[in-house]
């Protein structure tokens, strides 16, 4: 790879997430622009599509909570065409970029026709489990203003997850589902500890939570 064009789009990247939230700043770009260079090297796909993927993949984002939520992979992707058109990017790779971009997010719901595509979700997945992955449930939880836990039901057992209500209910949303739904072997290697560790935060959370119950 090039690396004057790589630090040229790694500018972008890092101007255009000037003020984001943590769960979605310039260190979030970073971590999953190295997951994707170790699933690549571990699933040979070519990373000169896959870590410009990664590194553009947070152009732009609706909030989590915005009804065109699932459309944010769509708009970044046209982002990232422009500054790859920009920086003069091999125009052959410039589609199977922007295609890895599109499909990239959880809520859309889509299963990638490429190994670069399922690299960078695999990738961007990663980054949603283990301990920075309960620390970004939490920040985002914090930017909607919603309670860490349903009183009456912390850990869904009588309702169905509701993430955009309660930061807790994405566990059972989303991220316990990360393990089964990643494409690579790879990845999933990388998501075995991540994965035990927040049914370790559950655990514990459940006795604190059991502690508090009995006294009051």
């Amino acid at each position: 790879m090039n690396e004057l064009l790589m630090d040229r789009l790694r500018q972008v990247a890092e101007e255009k997430s000037d003020g984001s939230d943590p769960a979605h700043d310039y260190l979030h770009i970073l971590r999953v622009a190295k997951n994707a260079q170790v699933i690549a090297a571990g699933e040979n796909g070519n990373p000169a599509i896959v870590i410009p993927a990664a590194i553009l993949h947070e152009l732009f984002s609706f909030p989590k909570n915005h009804p065109e939520s699932p459309r944010s992979g769509e708009v970044c992707a046209q982002l990232a065409r422009e500054s790859l058109l920009a920086t003069e990017y091999p125009a052959d790779l410039i589609d199977p970029i922007c295609y890895c971009i599109a499909v990239h997010p959880f809520s859309l719901g889509t299963t990638p026709d490429t190994l670069e595509a399922k690299i960078l979700q695999d990738a961007d997945r990663l980054d949603s489990i283990g301990a920075i992955g309960i620390a970004r449930c939490f920040s985002t939880g914090a930017v909607m203003k919603s309670p860490f836990y349903q009183a009456d039901d912390p850990f869904c057992e009588e309702h169905e997850p509701d993430d955009k209500r309660w930061c807790l209910d994405h566990f059972y949303k989303k991220l316990l589902k990360i393990f089964d739904q990643l494409h690579t072997l790879t990845a999933r290697n990388l998501a075995t500890q991540r994965t035990a560790f927040l049914e370790g935060f559950l655990h514990q959370l459940r006795q604190e939570l059991g502690d508090i119950r009995r006294e009051m």
